[in-house]
């Protein structure tokens, strides 16, 4: 299926507003509530829309440290990094997992309470991920800007 400019109008709004009604949708994007509503199905059936989330704030939460952790593996065999991808999935207060190009093989985006949290993540979880040979962690001092909103 090719996406034109209506799907993309409702993808827009949607990142935004995923809490917005059928009927406020359909008028935000000029068209029928009925025929939205069809629009909208039709891309979560394609997959363009994979589920509604609710955005949480991290620092209200408790957890306003945010850590990136870049990693370097022993070996790039795949069986070495299947293992430390599974491990990695498990680990509860990882909330981002990237396979790299560059000098780390991976970089993870870590959340804690504060600096001694990340301590306790680093040495119940990260210290025994599987296959790791270098660890740098850096801790964001201010998040200048964050969206979720893809560019569609």
């Amino acid at each position: 299926m090719t996406m034109d400019d209506t799907d993309r109008r409702i993808l827009r709004v949607l990142q935004r507003e995923g809490r917005i009604s059928n009927a406020d949708l359909s008028e935000r994007v000029h068209l029928s509530a009925s025929a939205c509503h069809r629009r909208v199905q039709r891309l979560e059936a394609e997959g363009y829309i994979r589920g509604y989330v609710a955005l949480l704030d991290a620092r209200r939460n408790g957890l306003p440290t945010t850590v990136f952790v870049e990693i370097t593996l022993q070996a790039q065999a795949d069986d070495v990094l299947d293992a430390f991808e599974k491990a990695v999935a498990r680990v509860p207060d990882v909330l981002e997992c990237h396979l790299m190009a560059g000098t780390a093989d991976y970089i993870l985006k870590v959340v804690a309470e504060d600096t001694e949290d990340f301590a306790r993540i680093h040495r119940q979880y990260l210290t025994r991920l599987p296959g790791v040979a270098q660890m740098q962690s850096s801790f964001a001092l201010r998040t200048v800007f964050k969206t979720t909103a893809l560019p569609v």
